[in-house]
C-alpha cells in the first residue's frame, strides 16, 4: 500500500473512548477522517467541539456510510468505539466490506461471536485488531523488556490491584451509558476494565488456565439488586490466577473503592483520572508511581508502573541475609500517549509493515478469561480456561 494518508471512519465516536480516538486521526499526519458515525442527537454539536471538519459526513450507522456517494468513497480502516454488545456486527459489517477494524476493548460480549468475528477477517484478509491500548504505553514496554530479558529470573507469582471509584455519573449522566451497569449488555468492571488487566498478564507472563473468584459486596443500586431478575453487574472481585507457565496470582478488583493503586493513576495515562505519586501528600512531583503490579521471580521482584527491580545484585547470594537492593528500569522518553501509539502502530499494520501486536485471537483470548471469572462469580467454582 502506498504512503498515501489512510482513510478512517470512527464509529461512535461521541463517546469518552471515541472522542480520544477522533482527537489522535484528526491529528495524525498519515490519516484522514473521512467519515464519524454516531446515531445520538448531539452527535452534531459534539463533532464541531472535536473540530472535525465541516464537510466531514455524519451517518447513523454503517450501512449508511457503506452506501452513501460520499466523494471520498469507502474507509481504508474503522475504529469501532460503541458498547460491547454490538462490537460483532459492526465489525461484521465492516470486515465484508473490506475494510480493516481496530475495535475497541472487549472484542465481544460472548466468546463464540468474538471467535465468529476472528474467522470472517482471517477468511476475507482484513487486519483485526483489538483496542487494547495499554500495550504500548512505555511502563508496559519497559516491562516486556524486563520480564522478557529475565531480569527477575522464573516468575513464581505476581500480585495486583486494579481499584478505584467511578462516580455515579459515568453510569447514570446519559441513559445511553445505562448499559455500563447491565451485566446482560457488556457492562461490570470485569468486561470494562480486568480484560485490559488479562490482555497485559497474558502478554508478559503468558496463557492464564484457571481462575476463582469471590465477589466483592456490592455497593451501588441496592434496591435493584433486591429483585431477583435484576441485571446489575458486579462491582469487584478477588482473584486467584494459574498461568500456563507455573505462574500464580492474586488480583484485586473494584471500581467503588477509594484507592490509589489502578493503572491510570500509577501512569497518568488517563487525563481523566488524577495521577498519583507515592510521595507526601501525593503531590505529583514527589516519589515514584504508585504500584499496581508485583512480579515476583527467582532472581528479583519487578513493580509497575514504578519499574523498581529489587535483586540482590549480580554476583551475590540469594539469601535473607543479604541486603536488597533497589534500581529504577529506564522508560523511552517518546512523547506520544498511547493511543497515538497504538494509531500508528495500526496505520503500520495496514500497510503491511508490521505485525499486528493485539490481534483479535489476542482479544478474545483477554476476553476468555473474563468470561471464566463472570463463570466463577456464578457457580462459586473454580474455572479451568480451555485453550
Amino acid at each position: 500500500m502506498s504512503e498515501t494518508s489512510l482513510k478512517v471512519a470512527i464509529i461512535g465516536f461521541s463517546g469518552l473512548i471515541g472522542k480520544r480516538h477522533t482527537v489522535h486521526v484528526l491529528e495524525n499526519a498519515s490519516t484522514e477522517l473521512v467519515a464519524v458515525i454516531d446515531p445520538s442527537p448531539g452527535a452534531a454539536a459534539i463533532k464541531t467541539t472535536l473540530g472535525v471538519p465541516e464537510a466531514t459526513p455524519i451517518f447513523a450507522d454503517v450501512a449508511e456510510m457503506l452506501q452513501s456517494s460520499s466523494p471520498v468513497g469507502k474507509p481504508d480502516c474503522a475504529i469501532v468505539c460503541t458498547p460491547p454488545h454490538t462490537h460483532v456486527p459492526i465489525s461484521t459489517t465492516l470486515i465484508e466490506a473490506g475494510v480493516h477494524v481496530l475495535v475497541e476493548k472487549p472484542i465481544s460480549d460472548t466468546i463464540e461471536s468474538g471467535r465468529t468475528l476472528v474467522d470472517l477477517a482471517k477468511k476475507n484478509n482484513v487486519h483485526l485488531l483489538v483496542g487494547h491500548h495499554r500495550r504500548f504505553n512505555p511502563y508496559i514496554v519497559a516491562a516486556k523488556k524486563a520480564v522478557s530479558s529475565g531480569m527477575v529470573g522464573n516468575v513464581l507469582a505476581v500480585s495486583a490491584i486494579w481499584a478505584l471509584c467511578k462516580p455515579d455519573p459515568y453510569f447514570d449522566a446519559d441513559p445511553a451509558l445505562s448499559w455500563r451497569k447491565s451485566r446482560s449488555r457488556g457492562g461490570g468492571v470485569v468486561l470494562t476494565n480486568f480484560v485490559h488487566e488479562a490482555d497485559i498478564l497474558q502478554h508478559l507472563l503468558g496463557r492464564i488456565v484457571r481462575v476463582h473468584a469471590e465477589e466483592i459486596t456490592p455497593q451501588r443500586n441496592m434496591e435493584a439488586r433486591q429483585d431477583a431478575s435484576h441485571d446489575m453487574a458486579e462491582e469487584g472481585v478477588a482473584l486467584t490466577l494459574r498461568f500456563a507457565s507455573g505462574t500464580v496470582g492474586t488480583f484485586i478488583l473494584s471500581d467503588a473503592a477509594v484507592s490509589p493503586h489502578s493503572f491510570e493513576m500509577g501512569t497518568g495515562e488517563n487525563p481523566h483520572i488524577p495521577r498519583v505519586r507515592a510521595g507526601h501528600d501525593g503531590h505529583e512531583a514527589e516519589g515514584d508511581e504508585i504500584d499496581v503490579y508485583r512480579i515476583l521471580g527467582t532472581h528479583g521482584t519487578l513493580s509497575v508502573p514504578d519499574l523498581i527491580l529489587t535483586s540482590y545484585g549480580a554476583g551475590k547470594e540469594r539469601s535473607w541475609n543479604e541486603k536488597l537492593h533497589r534500581e529504577k528500569q529506564a522508560i523511552d522518553k517518546d512523547p506520544r500517549v498511547p493511543f497515538e501509539r497504538q494509531l500508528d502502530h495500526f496505520i503500520r499494520v495496514v500497510r503491511g509493515q508490521e505485525e499486528p501486536s493485539c490481534t483479535g485471537q489476542a482479544g478474545l483470548e483477554a476476553l476468555q478469561v473474563c468470561q471464566a471469572i463472570l463463570e466463577s462469580i456464578a457457580t462459586k467454582k473454580t474455572v479451568d480456561i480451555a485453550e
